[in-house]
Parts: structure tokens; sequence; C-alpha cells
């Protein structure tokens, strides 16, 4: 797809980063370059190129130098994703005419690859957000996306994804948070947990049953923050995705008007789960430059520290350790990209593509981190070494955006289904 809109711009200017970027990741490690063999740009375009350097240089410059105190003191960097939002990546999917860049799915996989290697609680939180204002400009009508795409495009406005409830998390299609039409308002009453953002955000994208049970009962509706009966629990303490609040939605009486709806009363559902396709890619995605950044500091790590009098980098059973997360690594690009190419095709293997891609990316990209770490020994376990947030940051990814387990589910029915 050609490039339009900001990031378009930004690219077509150049960026002052050099394919052989150097990350920024901890203080001890020596930079060097990435190595052929797991070099992202593998495969991609001119333009895609020029999109992934724009990335990895905001990740290297505004991202990563500020990633341990932003976990450490639970920053939410608003400012930082402003000045992300500048470059297009506030509505990377969202189309120009509300603001967006208008970029494929595969583009937008590349940029949150990159931007992972900064910070992959934030980049995390920024791609949910992105999922929120392609749902609105997809599903909205034009009053609907000029009210609401321009500011969450520019991030002067934030969004949350509020689908997920205390007692229906893999369930989804079982939640309870009612909107009872009275005149022109719906009135929810419930609750949502788990939401990214929750109570710093603005724009809240939520599921809630205006019909019966079962998926068919379920709409789907945009609350502004300050709508009277609106209000948010206590901030979660977790173990990662520090960067980003998590906290309950509630909602007492809350009166939200009908021409906040997006799509059709009892579209909801559909929406959801469509919202969710893009989701696991992203999700996956921000796994992939976790790991991508993961197998650099194993490397450099090995290059350096030394045991019995050699570098760890001659441990033969380490060489053959590093050798494995890098094919790993590579193995889960290339079916994240292609699982991204399905999506914006429309393919008929674009759902079980996706969720594949999500199931493989997540749980081998943790466990490259996780290896990283082991590789550092106990240094990788203290705060001064970023590869200890990295495993931290992504462990979630296997749990949200739909469990891996419910991953393993769509794949297998699809198999047993199709004829």
């Amino acid at each position: 797809m050609a490039a339009v809109g900001p990031l378009a711009r930004v690219a077509r200017l150049g960026s002052s980063i050099c394919r052989n970027h150097r990350l920024i990741l901890n203080r001890s490690s020596q930079r060097r370059g990435i190595a052929s063999c797991i070099d992202p740009a593998h495969g991609l375009t001119d333009e895609q190129k020029e999109f992934q350097k724009v990335a990895f240089d905001f990740a290297a410059n505004e991202m990563a130098p500020h990633m341990a105190e932003w976990d450490q003191k639970e920053i939410f960097p608003v400012e930082t994703m402003r000045k992300a939002a500048q470059l297009g990546f506030g509505g990377i999917y969202v189309q120009p005419d509300v603001g967006g860049s208008g970029l494929s799915r595969l583009d937008t996989s590349v940029i949150f690859e990159a931007l992972s290697t900064g910070c992959v609680s934030t980049t995390a939180y920024i791609s949910i957000h992105n999922m929120c204002a392609w749902m609105i400009d997809t599903f909205g009508n034009n009053e609907q996306r000029e009210k609401f795409c321009p500011d969450l495009c520019s991030m002067e406005k934030f969004a949350s994804y509020c689908l997920t409830e205390p007692g229906s998390g893999s369930d989804a299609a079982s939640l309870l948070t009612s909107a009872q039409r009275k005149g022109d308002h719906y009135i929810l009453n419930g609750s949502k947990a788990f939401i990214s953002g929750g109570g710093d955000t603005d724009v809240y994208v939520v599921m809630c049953r205006t019909g019966s049970k079962g998926p068919k009962g379920i709409s789907c509706v945009v609350v502004e923050k300050g709508t009277l009966g609106l209000s948010f629990g206590k901030k979660e303490q977790k173990v990662g995705w520090n960067s980003q609040p998590t906290r309950a939605v509630i909602f007492e009486d809350c009166a939200v008007p009908v021409t906040n709806r997006l799509g059709e009363e009892g579209q909801g559902f559909s929406i959801a789960m469509k919202g969710l396709n893009g989701g696991r890619i992203n999700i996956a995605s921000c796994s992939l430059g976790a790991a991508h950044a993961c197998v650099q500091l194993a490397r450099d790590h090995l290059l350096v520290r030394k045991q019995f009098g050699e570098t760890l980098s001659n441990n033969q059973f380490l060489q053959f350790k590093l050798a494995e997360m890098a094919t790993k690594l590579v193995a889960s690009r290339l079916l994240v990209r292609e699982a991204a190419t399905a999506l914006q095709e429309n393919r008929s293997d674009a759902v079980s593509l996706c969720s594949m891609a999500k199931l493989f990316a997540t749980d081998e990209c943790f466990n490259i981190c996780n290896q990283a770490l082991q590789m550092h020994g106990g240094y990788g376990y203290l705060k001064d070494y970023a590869v200890q947030q990295f495993v931290r940051d992504i462990r979630v990814h296997q749990i949200l955006e739909g469990t891996n387990e419910v991953m393993r589910m769509i794949i297998s029915r699809n198999l047993l289904t199709e004829s």
C-alpha cells in the first residue's frame, strides 16, 4: 500500500539511523550492529525499510534510555507517545482522511517490532490504542470517525479496549455488562477488568450486552472519560507492563448516547473479534522486538563475559543455544508477517494464521528472552540489565488478546471443521 500521512512524510525525509543501528539496551552492553541472519529488514520494500528505520531510531533515542525508569516508577510516558504520534504511530492503519497513516498490517507489524526494542510495555499500549482507533475508523460512521479519530491519531487523546470482565476472560461471549436503552441513551451497568490505560485514557471502546445471552446480544459503544457513572478501580500492581496503568473500568448507571454506538446493535462481538485479529498480530510483533533485542544482548554478553579463562562465546553449548534462539526469532517473524499479509488481504486463512502467529511468536519469543536471561547468569536477574525487563514485559503476551490456549482452540476448530 502506498504510504501517506505523517509517517510517510517522515519516512521520505529519511532517518538519521543507519541499517546497522545500535540499540541502547543496558549500561554494560557493548554496541554492535545487527547480524545479517536476523536482520529484520530482510524481505522488506525500500519504503518499509524507511518506516522501520524511523521506528528503530525512535526506539533507540526516545524509549530505550527511559525504559527502566518507566518500569520502576510506573510512569505512563504520555509526552513520548505524543512524539511517536507526530511520526504517524498513533493511527498507523487508520485512514488518512481522519489523520491516520493509512499503512498496511505488514507495515504496522514492522513498526511495532522495531519500537518494542526500545520498550515493550509502551509499544504494547500504543498497539492497543491503534486497535481502538482502527475499530472506530472502520465501524464508525463519518460523524464518529471525525469526532474521535483525529485526536486519537495525534494521541492528544488515548484509547482503551474494554472486553474482559472479572467473570469472562477467555469466554468473552458471556460478558455481563448491560446496556439498556432509554430514549437516546444506553444506561451501562457492570465492570471491565485488566484494562490497559484504564483511568488515564480518554476514550473507552466498550463491549456491552444490549440483547439476549451469547455473542449476538453484544454491542459496541464508545464511552468518553468524564461521563457520569464511569469510574475506575485501583491501579493494579503487575509483574511487567508497568509503563501503562491497568485498572478496572466500572459503569454505574452510566448514560452513553446511542450516537456513540459503533455499527448496529448485536454487531459488537464481531467488531471485538475483528479488532483482536489485528491485535494478535500487533502483540506478536511486540514479542518479536523483545526477542530481537534479547538475542543481541545475549550475543554481546557471550562475547565479553569470561569464565574458565575464555569468553562464553567459545562454549559450544552456548553457541548452539544462541543459534536456536536466532532460528526461532526468524521463524516467528516470518509467520507473523505472513499472518499480517493474510489479514490485510482478507484471506480465508487470516483468522487461523493470526492465531498461529500469536501462539507461536509469543511462546517462542518468551523462551528466547528467558534463555537470554539465563545466559547472563546472575547479572540477568539484576534490574541494571535490560534482559530481565524484556522477560517480565512479554510474559503477559501469552495471556492477553486471547490466551494461547484459546489460540489452539481456534486453530484446531479450523482444521477439524473445514472440508
